[in-house]
């Protein structure tokens, strides 16, 4: 993965929440075009990290750099405008609005008509809702729920509500798409599933970045692999070297290492 060029460069990024510090100074670098894991057990840091990054947050220190430039990360908006998008460990869609709807709204952050073309229905309006409304139909094929397009989101199963969540991620048209724990509360099947769409995602052109429980599922799909522990990178490698590491088998799996490539609860 080398030769491919950096899209994302945080350096020294930290987040204090009062006298807990959640992050201290974590830099870590995600390549074009690669899928990139991060791990580390409960409170180690990650989806602060991930919250940071993707606006919720504002970091206490340091700096992310996206695509040659610095990232703004004052606002979600700002971000996405960016080309980063991301999903939630608790899913965040709009449960009485149609599968379709839900992947339209994010469509929205690409969209040009102004409030004139929204009182008016002008041509170029309805152009690009319609055009809209193809993409967000395009999208939920994509990942493969096509034909719950008109099903309210909370009547979907809980794993096509991930997908939809991720369809709705994709019509941002990002670059970099952060996944916060996709398989939470998947059987193996549907985990199975979920890393052919991730494979495919990036496949596609789009680099990944994904928080994930299932050492399985990380060790297996994933071309490099950083590890929190309280706040702290601990190891960043290819997962043949992480899952080897002592201090990884200590603070991710366990006093005592448990067999490579193990599932592990907590996190």
């Amino acid at each position: 993965m080398s030769e491919r060029p950096i899209l994302l460069e945080a350096s020294d990024v930290a987040k204090h929440f009062g006298g807990v510090k959640a992050l201290r100074g974590v830099s870590l670098t995600i390549r074009e075009g690669e899928i990139y894991g991060l791990i580390g057990p409960n409170g180690a840091g990650k989806t602060t990290f991930f919250n940071c990054l993707t606006g919720l947050y504002v970091p206490n220190g340091g700096r992310i750099v996206f695509a040659g430039a610095e990232l703004d990360t004052s606002a979600p908006h700002k971000v996405a405008a960016r080309g980063i998008a991301r999903t939630f460990q608790n899913i965040r869609l709009f449960a009485h609005m149609t599968a379709l709807e839900n992947v339209m709204v994010g469509r929205h952050q690409r969209t040009r008509a102004g409030v004139f073309g929204a009182i008016f229905r002008t041509p170029g309006t309805r152009a690009e809702e319609a055009a809209i409304q193809r993409r967000a139909e395009e999208l939920l094929h994509y990942v493969g729920i096509a034909d719950r397009a008109h099903d309210l989101a909370k009547h979907l199963s809980y794993g096509d509500q991930r997908r939809l969540e991720i369809a709705r991620a994709l019509a941002t048209e990002p670059r970099l798409l952060a996944l916060d724990e996709p398989a939470a509360g998947m059987n193996a099947s549907e985990t199975g599933e979920l890393r052919t769409l991730i494979e495919g995602i990036r496949k596609d052109g789009i680099t990944v970045l994904l928080i994930e429980h299932d050492v399985k599922l990380v060790m297996g799909l994933c071309d490099r692999v950083a590890v929190l522990d309280y706040g702290e990178k601990i190891c960043e490698d290819v997962p043949a070297v992480v899952q080897k590491d002592p201090r990884v088998i200590t603070a991710y799996l366990g006093a005592e290492a448990q067999p490579a490539g193990s599932e592990v609860a907590h996190g």
